[in-house]
């Protein structure tokens, strides 16, 4: 199966600056792929060159077997962009502007069909300059949606909406993603990768440092949990049982960072039982979550640089 998107030592250089040094990367068709990173790191500069938008200095690149740099209007045809902003008239309706951007494609979505799918059937006759900056925010995802694409391009695409606007447009891109659409998105936020990506990229500093699923990245499926409880009732003052994991005791608050959580869980509820406690009071156990890796990726990668600069 082809690709639906390629990337082979793609490189861009602004005169001595290089904005983006060698980025592999493959996306399968029907993929949601999300691309994270901080501000500068490259991303922008990368969907761009895919999105046929600007050229790249070095490497190779298809999109839909298609080099970006020579796409022509059937390719582009095939995509859906959505950009962190995207101009419209502010005097048409919804209903409008969507209708507009439908005669732009050969076999388009029904236009009020895709104002009902980004949830705004109810503001589908009220004026652009009247809504709100989220709502907004939908119509430009309308837009990009409209021709039914098979590759959707979505820079930051819930910026500006509140948490059930968000979810509204998680569940757009879900079912745009069940529909077998290929989705490329970038974000700042990591819970909306976590719910939405087959695959998570991270660029920094140029590079793109390491591609997994959400479970994957940064060694997170294998990183250490932590199981915490509170010493309270029959347990204050009573002896911790010997778990074989660090164990850390302050304020009346347990933590064992382990391995084998299930075990320590176990063995801990045997103590606690055996001690006149049925359950054990406030217990948690959790892993780093993406956000916490990604953090840290992105503090190694600005020590590495800091250090690096030092040496110069």
């Amino acid at each position: 199966m082809t690709a639906a998107v390629s990337a082979r030592g793609v490189r861009k250089r602004y005169g001595d600056f290089e904005a983006l040094r060698g980025v592999d990367l493959e996306i399968e068709p029907g993929e949601v792929f999300a691309l994270l990173g901080p501000n500068g790191a490259g991303k922008t500069t990368f969907v761009e060159i895919l999105e046929g938008f600007r050229a790249r200095s070095g490497g190779e690149a298809t999109v839909l077997g298609v080099d970006p740099e020579r796409g022509d209007l059937v390719w582009r045809s095939r995509l859906g962009i959505v950009l962190q902003s995207a101009g419209f008239f502010e005097q048409l309706t919804p209903d409008e502007v969507v209708s507009h951007f439908a005669t732009f494609y050969p076999n388009p979505l029904d236009p009020r069909r895709v104002v009902d799918m980004v949830g705004l059937a109810d503001k589908r006759s009220s004026r652009c300059k009247d809504l709100s900056g989220g709502q907004k925010r939908r119509v430009d995802l309308a837009m990009g949606i409209v021709g039914d694409p098979e590759l959707v391009f979505l820079d930051e695409p819930t910026t500006g909406l509140d948490p059930q606007g968000r979810r509204q447009l998680w569940d757009v891109v879900r079912e745009f993603a069940r529909l077998g659409k290929t989705i490329v998105l970038t974000t700042h936020y990591l819970d909306e990768a976590e719910q939405l990506a087959d695959r998570v990229g991270v660029i920094i500093n140029g590079q793109l440092v390491e591609v997994g699923t959400p479970r994957e990245i940064g060694g997170r499926e294998r990183a250490l949990a932590r199981v915490t409880f509170a010493l309270t009732g029959n347990l204050a003052g009573r002896p911790l049982p010997e778990t074989g994991a660090e164990t850390v005791s302050k304020n009346g608050r347990v933590t064992i960072t382990t391995a084998t959580p299930t075990a320590v869980v176990t063995a801990l509820a045997r103590w606690a039982e055996a001690n006149g406690e049925p359950e054990l009071p406030a217990l948690a156990v959790s892993r780093p979550s993406l956000e916490d890796i990604y953090l840290a990726m992105v503090e190694a990668a600005d020590g590495q640089a800091d250090h690096k600069g030092s040496d110069a």
